[in-house]
């Protein structure tokens, strides 16, 4: 059977519909991996262009609103920015609540080529260190 986890981030808009993509990308055999965010908006379309540069298609993904899972259950509930984790400092379904870091891509500023140079340097980053976070404990 596999582990869920589930990302959270503010908008669910870049961090985490990137690592729902990356976790069910990589770690699909151990991990069913969901996002919402604190307000749901939209998925960014930069982050749905730096996934299929990995051969990862989020561009099905919808933004969701954590209430959306009201009564699921999940192995672990990360957060993925300081904000989600102010906000839902407690979630009932997760046995496990973190928070794993990273930047948000859609603040850089520059040219596309600079801003998208951002999204990946994001992107790569999620990939090795929720990767290597999610396979290093599976289930403690």
């Amino acid at each position: 059977m596999k582990h869920r986890v589930l990302f959270l981030c503010t908008h669910n808009a870049n961090r985490s519909q990137m690592a729902e993509g990356l976790a069910n990308h990589f770690l699909g055999g151990q991990w069913e991996a969901f996002s919402a965010g604190t307000e749901a908006t939209a998925v960014n379309p930069r982050a749905i262009r730096v996934m299929a540069e990995l051969g990862i298609d989020i561009s099905n993904q919808r933004s969701k609103n954590l209430a959306e899972f009201d009564g699921q259950t999940f192995d672990r509930v990360i957060t993925l920015c300081g904000d989600a984790t102010e906000k839902c400092p407690y979630f009932v379904g997760g046995v496990r609540r973190e928070h794993v870091g990273f930047d948000d891509p859609s603040r850089a500023t520059g040219t596309e080529g600079e801003i998208m140079a951002e999204f990946r340097r994001v992107r790569d980053e999620m990939r090795q260190e929720l990767t290597a976070h999610l396979s290093g404990g599976t289930h403690e």
